[in-house]
């Protein structure tokens, strides 16, 4: 099901080494070509200095292709040493699911996606155990349970890389997959794969960290959705949300505010990515949330 109450936009997308001039050259050829921006976001950092810019446009001239925007826009953009990208309106990029055992981010997407919030396909879910086939069965969607030890761990995850060739996968989503990613599988996931994690004030590492942090008092839950790549858990931060807490709150009360926080954290983090707003500035991120 897809969302139709609100117009499908053109988008646009470019970075280049900071110079005068960045956002003129592409206004101008917006105009010149007819197209009608509704939305425009741009940001110069002056510590890499690189500049970033994304369009919703909408052409209101007759003859629009991806082609001809391409052929008259390289020369322009070839003067900033430009590198850009454009989206059709009616994408919708192929989406893998990796979960374990906790169903409350799979639940969550797998709504969202149902309605139309998320304007994505889900042809395969994966996971190293059955627990949740029967939400993939009530979706239609199909389901491949690849269990995993120390000792099978490369060839499971080789298992997981050959079905995102198969099912042509364009972002992997693990909503949580509580396994450790090897190296060789981070590398073949960089910039396309976003995990969501809890984040605790202090942190709180290892086994039953809810009940960890309800020993200390904790007046704060929160989530972190990030890019993965081999740094456990640090990978480029896209989104982060944040609940308060109060001494009324039990081990199970953090467990179920912080799963809230998490499901809510993921959805706009893969929103962002897909809606074309995150760029990748070396080992941080630009998001131009709507």
């Amino acid at each position: 099901m897809t969302d139709t109450t609100k117009p499908k936009h053109w988008i646009f997308t470019a970075s280049c080494p900071s110079m005068l001039g960045t956002v003129d050259v592409v206004t101008r050829y917006m105009a010149e070509a007819g197209n009608y921006v509704d939305e425009i976001h741009s940001f110069d950092d002056r510590v890499s200095k690189r500049f970033f810019i994304r369009i919703e446009f909408q052409p209101i001239k007759d003859g629009f292709s991806e082609e001809k925007f391409n052929a008259e826009f390289a020369p322009r953009a070839a003067e900033f040493g430009m590198e850009w990208d454009l989206t059709k309106p009616d994408h919708r990029p192929r989406v893998a699911i990796l979960v374990s055992k906790y169903d409350h981010c799979l639940n969550d997407l797998l709504y969202r996606y149902r309605t139309g919030q998320l304007n994505i396909e889900v042809p395969v879910i994966i996971s190293n155990h059955p627990d949740l086939e029967h939400l993939a069965e009530w979706h239609g969607i199909p389901y491949h349970h690849l269990p995993i030890s120390p000792e099978t761990k490369p060839y499971q995850e080789a298992e997981i890389v050959k079905l995102l060739e198969q099912y042509d996968i364009e972002l992997v989503v693990l909503a949580r997959y509580m396994q450790v990613l090897s190296p060789w599988m981070c590398d073949q996931l960089n910039g396309k794969a976003i995990n969501i994690h809890h984040s605790l004030l202090p942190g709180f590492k290892g086994a039953r960290p809810y009940h960890q942090a309800w020993e200390k008092g904790v007046k704060m839950v929160g989530a972190t959705a990030h890019y993965v790549n081999n740094d456990l858990d640090e990978g480029p931060i896209i989104t982060q949300g944040i609940q308060t807490v109060d001494h009324a709150f039990y081990p199970e009360d953090l467990i179920s505010k912080g799963q809230d926080v998490e499901r809510v954290t993921l959805f706009n983090a893969i929103r962002y990515h897909i809606e074309k707003r995150v760029f990748l500035n070396g080992g941080r991120t630009i998001v131009f949330s709507s």
